[in-house]
């Protein structure tokens, strides 16, 4: 082949591949080695026997992008990134405040059992200090997840709190000029739980929980090539899910997750939504790619792009979320108890 038209062919490739990249930040990825609940902080709940709750935030992933470099397959030696696009169908807002009502329900049940008192949502929402912060709406976010990902969500409050209220480090975003407004309400809001404290002579408990419908690094989960893993299970999300208790003393110490939390099971239907336009472009650009490695111009690895869709199974995916926040919430709940 004439060495323009492979020139010809590359600039295509490139500016296929370059529309195509999203751009991210890199996020802190977990060792296994970790502790399972990484303490920031012990002092803020020291010989309390009665807290209060000042939020309960689950956030459910619905669309996700995962990236991974280096393509396997007959392109190996080329290199690229695969991208895997998932999104999730078919959870609707009646099922998302069902989790976040019995999440919650679990976590007052899990409190009680092991000697706390809990004061109730409508006594902490009426004190002055609480007075028109938080809001009844959900709220959504574009956030960052690992290195290289990203992904939409949904943070949904309990029907039992009457308002949801988010602090700073609840929702793993980027920053940025767009984040100015709920950058300042996260931080009053966390000033107001901590002003409730002082008054009330309790400890506050902020609660957020990110569910993820697919987590590319667990083992057994479907593998389309390119090192990306695909599969149906449920997980907290460690690092994005965490417990913050403001003190009454002044201090705050910070309970997160470190390693993910998950459960195995039935819960999802998943499908390749990828076009055969989507497919033909991505191997074009693979195969542009290769002939640059042959005519000595270097390699250029495209990687792949798939798209994958996921149907909930309603009953399910309901039963497999609040099992796998059950478990974060016994995680967390044990090392209150430690630190009391």
């Amino acid at each position: 082949m004439p060495i323009q038209h492979v020139r010809s062919i590359l600039s295509t490739a490139t500016a296929l591949s370059l529309a195509l990249t999203p751009l991210v930040a890199s996020t802190p990825a977990f060792a296994k080695d970790d502790p399972v609940v990484k303490v920031s902080g012990s002092d803020a709940l020291k010989g309390a026997s009665t807290v209060a709750i000042g939020s309960f935030n689950v956030g459910f992933i619905f669309e996700s992008t995962d990236q991974i470099k280096k393509t396997g397959g007959v392109l190996a030696a080329v290199g690229g990134t695969t991208k895997a696009k998932s999104s999730l169908v078919g959870v609707t807002p009646e099922m998302m405040q069902q989790i976040a009502d019995n999440a919650y329900a679990n976590l007052l049940s899990q409190l009680t059992a092991q000697g706390f008192t809990v004061t109730a949502a409508e006594t902490v929402f009426a004190s002055e200090t609480l007075a028109g912060k938080g809001k009844s709406e959900p709220t959504e976010a574009t956030i960052l997840l690992e290195k290289k990902s990203k992904g939409k969500a949904t943070y949904m409050r309990p029907t039992a709190i009457p308002r949801q209220i988010m602090i700073l480090g609840d929702v793993p975003t980027s920053g940025g000029f767009g984040q100015i407004g709920n950058t300042m309400a996260y931080s009053q809001n966390g000033i107001a739980l901590g002003n409730y404290a002082r008054a009330a002579g309790t400890p506050v408990i902020a609660v957020t929980y990110l569910v993820d419908f697919s987590d590319q690094k667990r083992p057994g989960a479907f593998d389309f090539g390119g090192g990306v893993k695909v599969n149906a299970n449920l997980s907290v999300t460690p690092g994005y899910s965490k417990m913050t208790i403001i003190g009454s003393n002044g201090k705050q110490s910070v309970l997160t997750l470190n390693q993910p939390v998950s459960v195995d099971g039935d819960f999802i239907d998943m499908q390749d939504a990828s076009s055969g336009g989507e497919k033909t472009i991505q191997s074009v650009a693979n195969v542009a790619g290769g002939l640059a490695a042959a005519a000595g111009l270097g390699g250029l690895g495209f990687g792949k792009t798939r798209k994958f869709e996921f149907t909930a199974k309603t009953q399910q995916y309901e039963e497999g979320a609040v099992k796998v926040i059950s478990l974060a919430n016994e995680r967390l709940v044990n090392q209150l108890v430690a630190m009391r």
